[in-house]
């Protein structure tokens, strides 16, 4: 199995980019990115439970790896929901199938949203890492359009060891990123 196409670039460009633009003292202090999390809340699911399977199918389509489910921690009559049931699905992904999963959200996913401007720069934490919404899970090409039930969206958080939210925007941009201005 070969290298992932992001994996390569960071060793042989971003690497040797961030330690001259931030100036590092180590190749060891440059940030990498460590994991990434998708999440996709189900709430229609307290009242029909074949749309978590069709998320379950359709996330593990997208992430490559099967998600966990996520359970309502607390009961809340007014959703009619009760503590334990199964509301979203979850997986993180490291190694090579998270640089595979970047670069088909880079090259392939967010240049299928309409109207797309590049994604706000505004999603980073305090501490380097981001969190983008997609609102339609359709954009990824591991999706049939005429198979899905319901157009549902997801959460992307991209953990990096990155100390500052300029390192981390650094760092995402070097990968292809397309931050809006």
């Amino acid at each position: 199995m070969s290298e992932p196409r992001l994996k390569t670039l960071y060793r042989e460009q971003v690497k040797s980019r961030m330690l001259e633009h931030f100036s590092y003292n180590n190749v060891m202090q440059v940030p990498t990115i460590e994991k990434v999390v998708i999440n996709m809340g189900v709430g229609e699911a307290v009242g029909e439970p074949k749309a978590l399977e069709s998320a379950v199918s359709e996330m593990t389509a997208i992430a490559g790896q099967k998600p966990a489910l996520r359970r309502a921690k607390k009961a809340i009559s007014n959703f009619k929901l009760r503590e334990g049931v199964p509301i979203g699905c979850i997986v993180t992904l490291r190694g090579n199938r998270m640089y595979e999963f970047l670069d088909r959200l880079i090259t392939l996913a967010l240049p299928q949203v309409r109207d797309f401007r590049g994604v706000p720069a505004r999603g980073f934490d305090g501490r380097g890492n981001y969190n983008l919404g997609i609102k339609e899970q359709i954009i990824f090409p591991e999706i049939d359009y005429d198979r899905i039930d319901h157009i549902r969206g997801m959460n992307i958080t991209i953990v990096t060891s990155a100390q500052t939210d300029e390192e981390g925007r650094e760092l995402l941009r070097s990968f292809g990123m397309p931050f809006s201005n």
